[in-house]
């Protein structure tokens, strides 16, 4: 699939507190960090969790099990015990009806791609 899909109104974003939606079986954390959306995949490449349960820390997610830290705009984990990336996504902003909706690419960037150890 290539299309966007709307997922939220903007204004329902909390500044730097993980959000989790789920389109066409993917499961997706959303975080905005002063006006900037971000969406990687809601699993931890490590112990298989959602990263939307986690703590948002500069420009990354934390897992909130081990405490592995994934960057949100590649998706390339930080910090131990994670090695792997998780999969990130095309976000835009669209006006409807004098309100701002996040759009969702569920198809993963290949931004990741070549960034695992």
């Amino acid at each position: 699939m290539s299309d966007f899909t709307q997922v939220v109104a903007v204004e329902a974003l909390a500044d730097r507190k993980p959000h989790r939606v789920v389109i066409d079986e993917t499961a997706i954390a959303i975080v905005s960090i002063d006006g900037e959306i971000f969406a990687i995949g809601d699993r931890c490449s490590h112990a298989d969790v959602s990263l939307s349960e986690g703590e948002v820390e500069g420009c990354s997610l934390e897992c909130w099990l081990h405490g592995s830290a994934f960057d949100l705009r590649t998706g390339a984990p930080l910090t131990l015990p994670a090695i792997e990336p998780v999969p990130v996504f095309a976000t835009r902003v669209l006006e409807h009806d004098g309100t701002s909706y996040l759009e969702i690419n569920p198809t993963p960037l290949d931004i990741a791609k070549g960034l695992s150890s």
